[in-house]
């Protein structure tokens, strides 16, 4: 069991998506618990689209308290989507997530947008301060509910994650 605090945040524009689920399912097998705290973007509601929102600061905070934060998104016209981004705007750019390791987690129907966590969101989640040490992962939409199908990005890359999240002693 780790001692990790982990976020999952889902940014589908559906409510409980499978999405979502495959962030969870993501962190239990990555960290060996289920997720400290998971937020599901869309339920922030309107107050994403401006500045000040008590409950969008709060779900700022509870991510920039995290060690290790998996971001994930359905593919959405080849990228991740708007939600997600009104999101990652209210972090500060290079400092906003400094000192929390995320993974960028993308879901799609087919193999043709495998690259898109590497070169949509690594992108955004490095450029807003975060630290991607490893390769992000993308799933089928058909095979997301299977926790097999991320085995493999496991084993090649969740010690390094973990390594990398493991608070420093204070």
């Amino acid at each position: 069991m780790s001692s990790v605090i982990t976020t999952v945040v889902a940014g589908n524009p559906k409510p409980l998506s499978r999405t979502l689920a495959a962030g969870v399912k993501l962190a239990e097998l990555t960290t060996g618990s289920e997720p400290t705290n998971v937020i599901d973007v869309i339920a922030l509601g309107p107050g994403l689209l401006g500045w000040g929102d008590s409950t969008v600061a709060e779900a700022v905070a509870t991510v920039k308290g995290s060690d290790l934060v998996i971001f994930a998104s359905p593919t959405y016209k080849g990228s991740y989507t708007g939600v997600l981004k009104l999101f990652l705007d209210q972090f500060e750019t290079a400092t906003g997530l400094a000192g929390t390791v995320a993974v960028p987690l993308m879901l799609g129907a087919g193999p043709g947008h495998a690259l898109a966590p590497e070169l949509l969101l690594k992108p955004v989640l490095v450029e807003i301060g975060a630290t991607v040490p490893c390769q992000g992962i993308y799933l089928l939409d058909g095979a997301a509910d299977e926790p097999a199908s991320s085995v493999k990005w496991r084993d090649q890359w969740g010690a390094q994650v973990l390594r990398a999240a493991e608070p420093s002693p204070r």
